[in-house]
């Protein structure tokens, strides 16, 4: 009979674990939706507010969980000591906001309504440092034991890592190595700006006085 691995327990603790986050996943996100619903019936034709949640499948769960390990890697004789509830993102609701004045919005509300979650934001990795996304981790009434996810993400730069993810972060093994291009990390460095300077070029055009405007002409 083949050795019991550490994969195969994971496995079972997986669909163990999935009803409960699966009802974690339910109650952050209707919470999400009712504490966003004043900033979405106040937004205007050109604004958008998009909210989607997700439970990692199986394997997706395991890859997370072993990419923080030392080495990337799972060790055979501490098997009994990794759990799929250490994740912070089992479950996970995302929210897209278009201009980043709604990004910010969006932040404010859920940060008041998620107090006590730990803050963990995401930032760019170039010199500049600068935020891309607000990231908060922590437990909802649904359990003690699953911890969600929230993500506030400037809508340009959320559905742009729609695809980076796939095709750079989490890539199919012929696309392996490519992020380590200083070539392409360069070009991923040169998406997020130039997206950050529509969103903020936008805005500021939008909020243009027209009448100031006619009256210079």
């Amino acid at each position: 009979m083949a050795e019991r691995t550490v994969e195969d327990r994971l496995r079972e603790e997986y669909f163990v674990l999935l009803p409960e986050a699966r009802r974690v996943l339910e109650d952050l996100e209707a919470e999400v939706r009712y504490c966003l619903l004043p900033l979405s019936r106040a937004l205007e034709n050109h604004e958008r507010l998009v909210i989607s949640s997700r439970v990692k499948d199986c394997e997706s769960a395991l890859d997370a969980l072993r990419r923080r390990q030392e080495g990337g890697t799972f060790d055979r004789d501490r098997g009994d000591s990794y759990s799929l509830t250490d994740l912070k993102d089992l479950a996970g609701v995302r929210v897209l906001a278009f201009p980043r004045s709604r990004w910010g919005q969006a932040n404010d509300a859920l940060r008041k309504r998620f107090a006590s979650w730990k803050e963990d934001p995401i930032y760019a990795a170039d010199e500049e440092q600068e935020l891309l996304a607000h990231k908060y981790d922590g437990y909802c009434a649904a359990s003690t034991k699953i911890r969600g996810e929230l993500q506030i993400v400037p809508m340009l730069i959320g559905l742009y890592w729609e695809v980076e993810h796939a095709a750079i972060y989490k890539p199919s093994p012929h696309l392996k190595g490519v992020m380590r291009s200083l070539e392409m990390q360069q070009r991923d460095s040169d998406v997020l700006k130039a997206l950050k300077a529509f969103d903020r070029e936008f805005e500021r055009l939008v909020q243009r006085d027209p009448l100031k405007d006619r009256s210079g002409s």
